[in-house]
C-alpha cells in the first residue's frame, strides 16, 4: 500500500481517538488498542505511522514512557514543550497518561 493511500477503517478511528488527546498528555499504543477494543500496539504504531502526520502524533508513544528511536528528539522537545513530566528520558506515565 503506498503511503498516499486512504486510511483504513480502524486506521481512521485510531486517528480519531489519537486527536482527542490534550496536551500534556499521552497514550501508549498499546492504551489506544484497547480503548478501541481491537487492533494491538504494532497496528496502531503501523496506523500512526503511515497516517498519523494530521494529528498530535508525538503524544502516542511506547508503553514504557519512552519514544521511537526515529522522532524521539522531536518527540521529546514537543512533549516538554506541552508540560509532559518526566522522569530521565522517559515520560513519566503515571503522572502523564491519558484516560478518557
Amino acid at each position: 500500500m503506498a503511503r498516499d493511500a486512504l486510511p483504513t477503517p480502524f486506521a481512521e478511528e485510531v486517528l480519531d481517538l489519537v486527536s482527542e488527546i490534550p496536551p500534556g498528555r499521552v497514550a501508549a499504543y498499546s492504551d489506544i488498542a484497547d480503548l478501541l477494543g481491537k487492533g494491538g500496539a504494532r497496528q496502531v504504531g503501523q496506523a500512526m505511522a503511515r497516517f498519523g502526520s494530521g494529528v498530535a502524533w508525538w503524544r502516542v508513544l511506547r508503553a514504557d514512557g519512552t519514544c521511537a528511536e526515529i522522532h524521539r528528539d522531536e518527540q521529546m522537545r514537543r512533549l516538554r514543550g506541552e508540560g509532559v513530566a518526566f522522569a530521565g528520558h522517559r515520560v513519566d506515565m503515571t503522572r502523564a497518561r491519558w484516560r478518557p
